[in-house]
């Protein structure tokens, strides 16, 4: 990125002021370094959101910000329906809430060492992965309605996990305000197979090992130290919000001109908040909110069955699930005013700080639980929002490490095979049905987990609580 563009506030902060149509400015959070790694896309993205309607305050990009479709991945903003404000499909994205989930195992790696190879293999039989990959349930008409607003309370009515699960998922586990009659019956079609499973891309079900802690006493307080082994889920709403995306984005290029709408890029279609369309997508995407938290649920409990027969004496309780790729309703203070706004982030996840009334009550005190997945070969990281991000970027932090290149790209670097076997010789197991997914998914094909945490964290944006590398990883 060409930093003559950017004006400096502070080390990791970075201003891009209103020129042209722009209404707000744009705001990067990330260091010298990563300004220069990011393409320029991530700068063009940044400046066309902030000329959306009815956008408050700033166009935010989080550390990991890449080029993504209309909004940059890595993408804050928020929209006052009271001032003309718009949701954009493009803002949300195509996987819609994609998440990741964390689980104690009460196992330390002396444990898994001695059953490592059979643990892989076993995982991988329970957990369907991979493109098109489907799981054992398969949903009725009747029980795709019931999925689609119950999210994870549905899964754990029918037996996909326990009550207490629901305390530690955002809006526990059911987002409010679905309608699953703006689904269509392509993306329900879709989905009626494919619960409880991981797909394809840089999902993941990962085995790892607490390596490093930090900002004693946090860890102890969420139950963490150094050497424990946590289970990582990351999955999202599957072939069903890709088609809710895939529908609506088209619907809103349609319908730009009607609302009086002039689009900088087609790929940041979108429609007034209050309109019959805008209504209808947000209905949409919180059913399909609802999809990926009811998927993540089924596949906890798939996990938990396959430690069961290993380890009988593991219960595997959940620590937190965090989604990206939403549009959410928050009250947030601007100025002296709390107002309400539909905030979208798209491959950046909330990060409330201490005290606020969404995080459940035995957390409050040290903030939400945030989720950073990083690469199966390097490491990824918990930490929690901090009261300061609620004023910089409406509690929001980063999602994983970013791209670097493309997938394209990355296969003409790498083969699957040989990753595999490096990653093997550092200790961590593989086990993927396409080589071309794991070469696509190298390490190498992402930026530095550890250089975007330390930014976010530096910057304020969250705490860091502990360092996980990993030892097993089923890759879609």
């Amino acid at each position: 990125m060409d930093r003559s563009q950017l004006t400096q506030v502070s080390e990791y902060e970075w201003h891009i002021p209103p020129k042209g149509k722009m209404r707000v400015p744009g705001i990067i959070f990330a260091t010298h370094d990563l300004i220069q790694g990011m393409d320029q896309k991530v700068y063009e993205q940044v400046t066309n959101v902030a000329t959306l309607p009815g956008i408050v305050q700033a166009s935010y990009a989080m550390p990991d910000a890449h080029w993504g479709y209309g909004f940059p991945i890595g993408g804050v903003a928020a929209f006052d329906a009271d001032r003309g404000g718009v949701v954009s499909a493009g803002g949300v994205g195509f996987d819609i809430s994609c998440g990741v989930r964390a689980l104690y195992t009460g196992l330390r790696r002396k444990d898994i060492e001695p059953v490592k190879m059979k643990l892989a293999d076993m995982l991988y039989q329970t957990v369907p992965a991979g493109v098109g990959s489907t799981g054992r349930l398969h949903l009725s008409t009747k029980e795709m309605q019931a999925m689609l607003t119950g999210g994870a309370q549905w899964a754990v009515k029918r037996g996909y996990g326990r009550p207490e699960d629901l305390n530690r998922i955002e809006e526990h586990g059911q987002m409010p305000g679905a309608l699953p009659e703006h689904v269509s019956e392509k993306a329900k079609q879709r989905q009626q197979d494919e619960m409880g499973t991981l797909g394809s891309g840089n999902h993941y079900l990962e085995i790892q090992e607490v390596v490093e802690t930090f900002h004693d006493p946090l860890p102890q307080r969420l139950g963490i130290h150094q050497g424990d082994i946590l289970v990582s889920i990351h999955c999202g709403s599957r072939g069903l919000g890709h088609q809710i995306g895939t529908e609506f984005l088209k619907k809103m290029v349609m319908a730009a001109s009607q609302y009086g709408i002039t689009l900088p890029d087609r790929e940041l279609a979108c429609a007034p908040i209050d309109s019959p369309l805008g209504q209808e997508y947000l209905g949409a995407m919180r059913a399909a909110i609802n999809c990926a938290l009811a998927n993540r649920q089924i596949v906890t409990h798939l996990v938990r069955q396959a430690f069961s027969e290993m380890f009988p004496q593991t219960d595997l309780p959940l620590m937190y699930d965090v989604s990206h790729n939403t549009c959410k309703v928050e009250e947030h203070r601007i100025g002296n005013q709390s107002r309400r706004l539909f905030v979208h982030r798209k491959g950046a996840t909330r990060a409330f700080g201490p005290g606020h009334p969404d995080i459940p009550p035995d957390l409050q005190a040290i903030g939400q639980p945030v989720l950073i997945g990083g690469t199966m070969g390097t490491a990824s990281y918990l930490l929690v929002g901090t009261a300061e991000s609620m004023t910089m970027a409406y509690g929001s932090a980063c999602h994983g490490a970013g791209r670097n290149m493309s997938r394209h790209q990355a296969t003409r670097l790498w083969q699957g095979g040989t990753v595999i076997d490096e990653l093997a010789k550092a200790g961590i197991l593989i086990r993927s049905p396409s080589k071309r997914g794991v070469a696509e998914e190298a390490p190498g094909a992402y930026k530095d987990v550890t250089a975007v945490v330390d930014a976010a964290a530096t910057a304020g944006l969250a705490s860091k609580v502990a360092k996980m590398r990993p030892l097993i990883c089923i890759k879609g």
